[in-house]
């Protein structure tokens, strides 16, 4: 059976079921909470204007490129740091985790840099207006201040989550969206003596509230009892260049898995522009609210490479198995439930994000195809997640270039320019892709950790 499923009893299942979900809903609601501050922008530049709506949703779509990208390149340290601990090395615990800042923030000042040298290219290909053009370069200008903060953001994340400690980077998540809030209205619609900036304003708001969540959970980290044995702030570290290569060398093949698949809805965006602002409006509501939904498969994969990663560590190999095919039934329940929410509640939903009758009537049939893709999307995550902590991420990379840019934006290319099936063409490829994705990757996982579990038991028989 897929994963030695059957070779564990129920109450076996639901003990790692359960040690699974302990790491995951902390995460779960801290990335609902990231997500919910791209809800917030939305929202509030819907509410000034469509045009600024869709040079938020534009915006987006660069930030969100490079962010997830180079989250994903942030992402090496996960089973790193799992192993390790799993291992018992609390010292080199400590030590990666301070490399890892440093690395964090290298990364965080080449996003800002990049994101400013895409804002005339983009601006330059979308005329949409001149309103729109110059509402999406301010965006993405003040909206680029926020990367060195969510890098190393992220090297804070992976070393908490890592050691069974997801629950900080919950609650300080769920204080930055509350910030969010009030600091959109500000900068927004020009309270308290600020300029009413419009769509831009949310730019401001979410890179302030990115340097909040840095500080914050550096803080908690720091001074908070439980860290104190692996020593991540007990001495400063210079850059180890070494270390720095060996989590870039791990890192970039994840980072170009995010990439591909980020990209794929990146460019679809970009390239329906032409379709008028309506459409460009209904795809960024729907993707705000996918992306919401997504969180759910993220955190359970998130938890689920962590617990590879330690039964990897401890030198458990058929455990790590077992955690990978726990991880992806639950993903199975889950898909299934946010599939039907989505069928049931889609116009409910779509409400919260825009008046405009136009923008709700395409969302509705663009959500139709979302909750097809649910169970593939979830699976795909899973197992790439549970990849990376065997540290194996080369082969899912070039999985998700022939699934994502193959099948999703080649097919959905032809089928909605070429063929003039518009975005339903793009939305169709989405299904596509996926699918093959997902398929592909449960199998690659499926006899890679057979093959590394069958190898350790050989080693331990001689």
């Amino acid at each position: 059976m897929l994963f030695d499923l059957n070779r564990y009893s129920p109450a076996a299942f639901g003990s790692e079921a359960r040690k699974t979900l302990v790491l995951a809903w902390p995460m779960l609601i801290a990335q609902v909470a990231q997500v919910g501050m791209g809800f917030v922008d939305t929202v509030m530049a819907g509410r000034v204007s469509a045009g600024d709506l869709a040079a938020v949703a534009l915006g987006t779509n660069v930030f969100v490129t490079v962010y997830v990208t180079f989250m994903g390149v942030m992402t090496a340290l996960n089973p790193i740091v799992a192993q390790l601990f799993g291992a018992g090395k609390s010292t080199e615990v400590g030590e990666y985790g301070r490399q890892g800042l440093w690395f964090g923030l290298f990364l965080g000042v080449a996003g800002m840099l990049l994101m400013w040298l895409l804002i005339v290219p983009v601006k330059n290909y979308l005329q949409l207006g001149e309103y729109v053009d110059n509402t999406f370069a301010l965006y993405v200008f003040w909206v680029a201040l926020a990367m060195p903060a969510a890098m190393v953001h992220r090297a804070l994340h992976a070393y908490a989550s890592s050691l069974n400690r997801p629950k900080p980077i919950m609650l300080v998540s769920l204080a930055a969206l509350l910030l969010n809030i009030p600091l959109n209205y500000i900068f927004v619609y020009g309270k308290l003596g600020m300029p009413a900036m419009g769509g831009a304003g949310c730019g401001v708001a979410t890179a302030l509230v990115f340097w909040f969540n840095a500080l914050v959970l550096w803080l908690y980290v720091a001074r908070h009892r439980y860290f104190r044995p692996f020593g991540l702030m007990a001495r400063f570290s210079k850059p180890d260049w070494q270390v720095q290569r060996e989590v870039l060398k791990l890192g970039v093949p994840i980072g170009l898995s995010f990439f591909l698949e980020v990209s794929l809805f990146t460019f679809i965006g970009l390239l329906i522009a032409r379709f008028g602002v309506a459409t460009v409006a209904a795809q960024q509501v729907v993707m705000s609210i996918t992306a919401i939904l997504y969180m759910l498969p993220q955190s359970v994969g998130t938890a689920v490479g962590v617990r590879v990663g330690q039964n990897v560590g401890l030198g458990n190999l058929r455990r790590a198995r077992y955690v990978a095919g726990v991880g992806l039934c639950l993903g199975f329940v889950g898909a299934v439930s946010t599939a039907l929410l989505l069928l049931l509640l889609r116009g409910e939903v779509l409400a919260f994000y825009t008046r405009d009758a136009a923008v709700i009537a395409l969302g509705a049939s663009l959500l139709a195809f979302a909750a097809f893709f649910q169970l593939s999307d979830a699976t795909q995550t899973i197992a790439s997640y549970a990849l990376r902590g065997y540290k194996i991420t080369r082969v899912p990379m070039v999985i998700h270039a022939v699934a994502f840019w193959g099948l999703g934006l080649g097919l959905g290319s032809f089928l909605g320019l070429y063929l003039g099936y518009g975005i339903y063409g793009f939305w169709s490829a989405l299904v596509v892709s996926l699918t093959g994705a997902a398929v592909v990757l449960i199998a690659y996982l499926n006899t890679q950790s057979r093959r590394l579990a069958v190898r350790k038991g050989r080693m331990n028989a001689s």
